[in-house]
């Protein structure tokens, strides 16, 4: 019995299957068109994998929250340190929130809102006064 290896390859803008022969011949395999999956069908084989399996109530009361001031911090591409000493924070304060130790609160939440918002001018008003 004689081999025959199959590629995929895009003919007129469809995906199709090549079997190419021992010989060097090839013979085109259009594939089945597909069609929508139903909305049982989806849910169906979303449980039918064991990783993706919904969450639930116990499973989602230990989840964690990202922390929204490491991705502020990561997005000015500055490091804890800078962050720290550039808007006045604590830096031990600055590293239980990132790490989840502590949450900021209400007027530490603010206060990361109004940097996100307007990084350059929370720079400017902490600025040292220049003779």
């Amino acid at each position: 019995m004689t081999a025959v290896i199959s590629k995929t390859c895009k003919l007129d803008g469809r995906w199709v299957i090549v079997h190419v022969a021992p010989d060097g011949s090839e013979t085109i395999v259009m594939p089945e068109p597909t069609r929508d999956m139903t909305d049982e069908e989806v849910l169906a084989a979303a449980l039918s994998d064991p990783d993706a399996q919904p969450l639930t109530d116990e499973l989602a009361a230990k989840l964690q929250p990202v922390a929204r001031v490491k991705t502020l911090r990561r997005a000015l591409g500055l490091t804890q340190e800078e962050f720290a000493v550039r808007h006045c924070i604590p830096l031990g304060a600055l590293r239980d929130w990132e790490q989840g130790r502590a949450r900021p609160d209400q007027p530490n939440r603010a206060y990361l809102k109004v940097i996100a918002h307007d990084p350059e001018g929370v720079a400017r008003a902490l600025a040292p006064q220049r003779a």
